[in-house]
């Protein structure tokens, strides 16, 4: 038995992770859905003041939350989808030594320093920003991404920069899944880096970002993997 812990991406919520966490359970795993605050199942929370430090204490919360509930999670797998990447990335830092393997699906790979901010364009900075206009510190969905089961984000997470602490590198494995059929994407320039840095195994899916719902059971395969 494995556990794991499955981070979502901006906007969203643990619902984009369902049928994947449902396999997965079905295969004997013990499973924690994160939630946000401000987001998915904790929309209603949403206030100015939510950070990516916010968010990265949600998952390390739940995460002690569930090891005292089960006696288990001492270890686990981390992924993170989108933004999720930044998250995982900031947990890293903390339960690094935890992680058997953290993996990154289709999302944000932040080196020490960075912010979503950093690693996005002027496309998505001018959106950020034009959002401020009428509901201030909230992000609405990027234009193509619109859907009603989507909410504002909070503008904070996405200014906040990740800080390593060595902890980090003790993580087991290293796993990054790009979705290949899905442009303009801001995660190429991270393909190059997972391919050429030692210690990466890397994945593509035909998909469009939504990997998790279009390559279901190529997304389970590449997490029992990791088990």
């Amino acid at each position: 038995m494995t556990d794991y812990v499955l981070v979502h991406g901006a906007w969203g919520g643990s619902f984009g992770y369902d049928r994947v966490a449902g396999k997965l359970r079905a295969a004997g795993h013990r499973v924690v859905l994160a939630q946000l605050t401000g987001l998915g199942t904790r929309k209603g929370e949403f206030h100015p003041g939510i950070t990516l430090t916010t968010h990265i204490d949600d998952v390390c919360n739940q995460i002690a939350s569930a090891k005292s509930a089960s006696g288990g999670f001492d270890k686990f797998v981390l992924v993170g989808h989108s933004y999720g990447g930044m998250i995982v990335t900031g947990v890293a830092t903390r339960l690094g030594s935890r992680i058997t393997a953290l993996v990154y699906i289709d999302a944000f790979l932040p080196q020490d320093g960075q912010s979503l901010w950093d690693l996005t364009g002027d496309f998505e900075h001018n959106h950020y920003i034009g959002s401020q206009k009428f509901t201030p510190a909230a992000v609405a969905p990027l234009p193509g991404l619109e859907s009603p089961v989507l909410s504002p984000h909070p503008l904070l997470t996405l200014l906040e920069a990740v800080k390593f602490t060595g902890e980090e590198a003790k993580v087991g494995r290293r796993v990054y899944v790009f979705a290949n059929a899905w442009e303009p994407t801001p995660f190429r320039k991270f393909v190059k880096r997972v391919t050429t840095e030692p210690g990466w195994e890397y994945h593509e899916a035909k998909a469009s970002h939504n990997v998790m719902g279009d390559q279901p059971e190529q997304t389970l395969a590449i997490l029992l993997g990791c088990a």
